[in-house]
């Protein structure tokens, strides 16, 4: 089996479009996305019919239920964005998609944690907002719930991570497909340096476990830069063009 791991798409249809086609030259058997389709302001609707075009699996990221749940006062402002890009019947479609799924050979794909959708699996984060990577206890604990899982997918905190977490289960966060950094949250700039490439994780089943393939390519990220500006969002725009924000 091999499987290949999108998250953290955020609605840049470029990225997408490239991770898209490396998929398709790799030939795996199929295609998992663990949420947080479209906002941003970039090319939410865009991406969404993209991706309802694709009908993959699909988990319901944190982005994905408040865009349909939260009053307009509380959303950022790319969620807003993406609010209105979208029509009603698109955004209640986000909101209905599954917290989890379950697939075959003991896989589990989440967006955070198997029971909350805004808490990174892999990191803890640090009184500025940093991420370090999570302590064993604190991993345990986060997959307590699940302990017959043989293999955890899970995105949110926007790193490519591989881990052997506990009961040998593995664990895979494939970093985000199109947004390096999300430049709403107001710790962003003191953030550390990333890097702008579209990130996205193939694993596949061999005799003795899994092999995991962390992948990171080159897009048009001039083209994301350019549609965030035009869109007024010079934070944006700098962090598809550079992977940080000033």
């Amino acid at each position: 089996m091999r499987l290949a791991v999108i998250s953290d798409i955020h609605g840049n249809l470029a990225a997408l479009e490239a991770v898209l086609a490396d998929i398709k030259a790799r030939g795996v058997d199929k295609t998992v996305n663990l949420g947080d389709c479209v906002t941003s302001p970039l090319w939410p609707r865009e991406t969404y019919e993209a991706l309802q075009s694709l009908a993959l699996p699909t988990v319901r990221g944190n982005h994905d239920r408040w865009i349909e749940e939260f009053p307009e006062e509380k959303l950022s402002p790319a969620g807003r964005y993406a609010r209105n890009a979208l029509t009603a019947e698109q955004r209640l479609a986000l909101h209905k998609l599954p917290p989890q799924l379950r697939l075959e050979n003991g896989i589990l794909a989440c967006h955070g944690t198997p029971d909350n959708d805004t808490a990174c699996l892999l990191e803890e984060s640090l009184d500025d907002g940093r991420f370090v990577p999570a302590r064993r206890d604190v991993l345990e604990s986060r997959l307590a719930s699940e302990p017959m899982a043989r293999v955890v997918l899970c995105g949110h905190s926007h790193r490519q991570a591989a881990v052997h977490g506990p009961n040998e289960c593995l664990v895979v966060n494939p970093g985000s497909v199109g947004c390096p950094v999300f430049a709403d949250i107001p710790f962003a700039a003191k953030l550390e340096h990333r890097s702008p490439h579209a990130r996205y994780a193939i694993i596949t089943q061999r005799k003795r476990g899994w092999q995991v393939e962390l992948l990171a390519l080159e897009y048009d990220w001039e083209a994301a830069s350019a549609r965030a500006l035009a869109n007024n969002r010079p934070e944006w725009a700098q962090a598809m063009l550079a992977g940080y924000v000033k």
